[in-house]
Formats: C-alpha cells, structure tokens, sequence
C-alpha cells in the first residue's frame, strides 16, 4: 500500500536529495573541471585536424617563421623557400605563410634513374658519420658542442610517436636555471605555441633547433647570440602542471631524441 506524503514534506525530500546529489559531485572536482594531476599537458601540444590539412597559416602578432614552423613541424629553410622569404626570415602580422611545398611533387615525377641517384648519394652521405667526442660537460655531434640545459633528473623520455612526448623533461624548482644547450641564435622568445608555456628557440645552424618551455622568465630576447651554457631562462611550471624543463632538439624540422646529443651522466 503506497503513502501518500504531503506536498510540502515531498518538496523537502526533493531539496534534501538535490543537495546530497551536489555535494558528492563536488567531492569528485570542482565545478567538473578536471584537477591539475589528471591534464595530460603532451596532448594540448597536437595539432588538430584541421591544422594539419591547413594550406595556409596567418601570422599573428609575436610569431616568427622559425615558431610557425616549429609548431607545423615543418623545416624553417623550406618554409622560407616555399614562401619566398629571405634571410632574416622577416614576417609581419596577417601575412598568409604557404605551409604545403611543390617541391615533393617535383621529386615523384622524377625517372628511376634520378631515384638512383638520390639513393646512391645518400648511402654515401650515412657513411660519413660525424665523429662523436664526449666529455663530463660536452657532447660534439657534427660541428655542435651540446650540453645539459638544465641540472636535474629526467622525469620524461622522448617518443618517435608524434603523439607524445617530442622531447625530455628534466625535474627543477621554480626559479632554477635554464642553460643553453649550444652556442646560437634566439629566434623566438615568448608564449603562444600552444602546450609550451613560456618558450625560448634557439637556431644553431642550418640543421638545428632547440627548444626550451614552461619557463617562469625569459631572460633573453629575439635576434640575441646566445653562448653554450649561458643562463636564458628560469624553470616554471607555465603551460604545465608542474615545475621543470622540457627540452627538445629539431634536426631538420622532426624531432630527434635529445639523449643521443647530451653528454652521458
């Protein structure tokens, strides 16, 4: 036999299970938000899909073409080619960056006997391996001198998954030193690659890259030659859920493990 309550004593009941509803799901996070420990930060460093099949890219005020093509993963030489952009690579807000090169179908449509040649030269090119001089301190790969940008442990390893990490990151404390990992140029100093926080690039030769985020300060600026070693940065924790270093090393455009440039420890 069912009871039938009265109308205010039902209205009570519904008020008292709405906020014991309430109240449990703000145990759970507040406002539904995801807390700090469970953002995985790598992700927000992917581009989406529409960004990898863009044609083109707009400048926005503070970009370089060395962060345009950091962030495509593209080679800064052949963006500049592919644009018609000169040395020093001056670009201007709302300026429309091609980011897709004519030069790969040039290369399809060559005979097998270019194919040949390509082959051939490379295979000559892959037996003249740089000789590699290690030290406590340095690391000469090629013609670079590569050291530790920063002094603590590594928490996280480089992925040749794109999906994942690009690059290490090495433990710190707020405010601790950023070093430069080789003698260079800063071509971008500032924030607006998405996932990096605070972001300092180096361009140390027609090969390479570096690249240092989540700063908490930036101590260098744009068009500043930079010494191996020399203090750039404070580690922070912006663009991340944590304080320390994340370092990574471009040859080329892609991404390369930057463990196989530093010294051992």
């Amino acid at each position: 036999m069912s009871i039938r309550l009265p109308n205010s004593l039902r209205i009570l009941l519904i008020i008292s299970m709405a906020t014991a509803v309430m109240l449990t799901s703000g145990c759970a996070g507040k406002s539904g938000y995801a807390t700090v420990s469970s953002i995985d930060y790598s992700k927000s460093k992917k581009l989406s899909s529409r960004e990898k099949s863009a044609t083109y890219h707009v400048v926005s005020q503070g970009e370089t073409l060395y962060s345009i093509a950091w962030n495509y993963g593209k080679n800064f030489k052949q963006l500049a080619a592919s644009n018609g952009i000169k040395a020093p690579y001056t670009i201007y807000p709302g300026q429309r960056i091609k980011l897709k090169s004519t030069q790969n179908r040039v290369t399809k449509k060559s005979n097998n006997t270019n194919k040949n040649k390509v082959v051939k030269k490379k295979k000559e090119e892959s037996k003249k391996v740089p000789i590699v001089r290690q030290t406590n301190e340095k690391r000469s790969v090629g013609k670079i001198l590569w050291q530790w940008p920063a002094k603590g442990k590594v928490i996280g390893t480089f992925s040749s998954n794109a999906r994942f990490n690009k690059g290490i990151d090495i433990a710190g404390k707020l405010g601790e030193p950023v070093y430069s990992a080789a003698r260079g140029k800063v071509v971008f100093a500032g924030s607006g690659l998405r996932g990096y926080g605070k972001l300092v690039i180096i361009h140390h030769d027609d090969k390479y890259l570096s690249a240092y985020a989540h700063n908490n300060k930036l101590l260098v600026k744009e068009n500043q030659i930079i010494q191996a070693g020399q203090k750039i940065a404070e580690i922070g924790s912006t663009g991340t859920n944590q304080p320390k270093l994340h370092f990574e090393i471009r040859k080329d455009g892609k991404p390369v493990n930057p463990l196989h440039y530093l010294p051992k420890r």
